[in-house]
Formats: C-alpha cells, sequence, structure tokens
C-alpha cells in the first residue's frame, strides 16, 4: 500500500466518521439547529470533495500504446511518469526514473510477479534516494506493453523497503526514441 493509497483510506475513514456521525446524531434529535447546520455543511463539503476526487481520477490522461509500437506516458499528478506494464502476467506501475540505470523491482512487486525476495541472494548495493540498499539480480520472464514484449529481461529487486518499482536506463534504452512533448513521455521502438 502507498503512501497515496494511506491516505486517501484515512480520507474516506473520516468521511464515514462524520456521515455516520451526522446521521447518529440526526436520528438522536438532540442539539441545536446550528450545530445540525454545521454537520450537514460539513458531509456536503466531503461530498463535494470525494465526487471532484472521482472525477479528477476518472478524466486523468492515461498512458496511450499506439500500434506504431510508440508509447504516451502522461505526466501525472506527482510530477514523474508512470507507466503500466504486465510483468510475468501481473500489472506493475513502474516510475520512469531516468537516474536508475535498471529495472528495480519494490518487494511487493517482486513477490506479485513470483519473486520471493526472501530466497534471493543480494549480492549487491545500490545507491537511493533513501541511502544504501542491498539488490539481488533477476531475470523477469516477460514484460509487455500492450504489443510490446520483452523476454528474459534482467532487474534487480531492492532489499528494502521501497515502495513501487523503477523503469531505469537499462530498459528505456531498448527503445529506438526517447522523447518528451510537452507533459507527454514518448517510447518508440
Amino acid at each position: 500500500m502507498t503512501a497515496n493509497d494511506t491516505m486517501q483510506l484515512a480520507y474516506y475513514g473520516v468521511l464515514l466518521l462524520v456521515i455516520g456521525g451526522a446521521m447518529i446524531f440526526e436520528l438522536a434529535g438532540r442539539g441545536g439547529q446550528v450545530l445540525r447546520q454545521i454537520i450537514l455543511w460539513a458531509v456536503i463539503f466531503a461530498g463535494a470533495t470525494v465526487a471532484a476526487d472521482w472525477y479528477i481520477q476518472g478524466n486523468a490522461p492515461r498512458q496511450q500504446v499506439l500500434d506504431s509500437g510508440r508509447i504516451e506516458i502522461p505526466v501525472g499528478r506527482d510530477g514523474h511518469f508512470h507507466l503500466t506494464a504486465q510483468v510475468n502476467g501481473e500489472e506493475v506501475r513502474f516510475m520512469v526514473d531516468t537516474g536508475a540505470s535498471s529495472i528495480a523491482l519494490g518487494p511487493a512487486d517482486a513477490r506479485r510477479v513470483g519473486l520471493e525476495p526472501n530466497d534471493l541472494a543480494y549480492i549487491g548495493t545500490a545507491i537511493t534516494a533513501n541511502g544504501r540498499v542491498q539488490t539481488a539480480p533477476v531475470t523477469i520472464d516477460e514484460i509487455a506493453i500492450g504489443d510490446i514484449v520483452d523476454r528474459h529481461v534482467r532487474a534487480w529487486v531492492i532489499g528494502g523497503d521501497m515502495e513501487g518499482s523503477l523503469l531505469g536506463m537499462s530498459y528505456l534504452r531498448t527503445f529506438a526514441r526517447v522523447s518528451f512533448e510537452g507533459d507527454l513521455l514518448i517510447l518508440e521502438r
């Protein structure tokens, strides 16, 4: 679970508490008119916030894989480019990182694609934004982005608490063209 997911879960929990509290308060028949109005406006505000969040997420641009071997990745709300790929048949969301030398799988993503982090040999080290971490070399059977399929791809599993996974230069170099067009990252084969 990412930090963003945790924050959304906490937000929805508070929203449920506010709505539930308002309902209990209203049904109990106690309290003054002003307090009921405050709670009503809090519920209306919370509902509008949830609706706006759903609208923004539903209308957020998504990556497109075109028949020509071109992948268009829009910049995310966090300012980074995120690419979703099928890794060994499982969906993995990567952050595209031109500062990373290779593909780096976080422990949770590694587990989901069939690589057990506890069974790997952590023989390497990497320096990340969070400091030095142990790394284990692995071979990914298959990475698919739309019709673009690569087999037997070298990667590393990070032996620390890294949320998500990174798509680094070793994979980006397999594309003939990596460029930026405004708020789009373009990958072409």
